[in-house]
């Protein structure tokens, strides 16, 4: 299957809905696509070398400050989905967006499209603050 990505080359990672991500409704719940996006994030922040660890050491990390989402077509129990992350946005000062885009393996098709705007924060206090030149470098726009 070829997959209409809606960049080049995004971060991909493989996920499988499960019973557990089920709604009522038969389908997977709209508030596992959260979930999705973040260990999506996750993954691609593990690729780049800078997981959690990391970002202890230095002493900074990200924040969610402001999510949107566009759902356009439900899963099912047992679709495996490809979710592609990629950094739309970085000001190199105290935020990036990172998006989405997650697609059902079987009929190529774009189920949920969305983003995220990550604030940075000094681990010591919580608060916002500019980004340390890891994270200017490592999360860089990619488009």
């Amino acid at each position: 299957m070829d997959i209409q990505w809606d960049v080049a080359q995004p971060h991909i990672a493989t996920l499988k809905v499960q019973k557990q991500h089920i709604d009522v409704l038969g389908h997977a719940n709209n508030c596992e696509y959260i979930k999705w996006m973040e260990d999506t994030a996750w993954s691609h922040c593990d690729a780049m070398d800078m997981n959690f660890e990391t970002w202890q050491k230095l002493g900074y990390a990200w924040v969610a400050r402001h999510t949107e989402i566009d759902y356009l077509l439900p899963a099912f129990e047992n679709d495996t989905i490809l979710a592609a992350t990629w950094i739309s946005e970085n000001d190199k000062r105290i935020s990036m967006k990172r998006c989405y885009q997650l697609v059902r393996e079987s009929d190529g098709k774009t189920l949920v499209r969305g983003s995220t705007r990550w604030i940075c924060i000094k681990l010591a206090t919580g608060k916002a603050c500019r980004m340390p030149k890891e994270f200017a470098e490592s999360f860089e726009t990619k488009i």
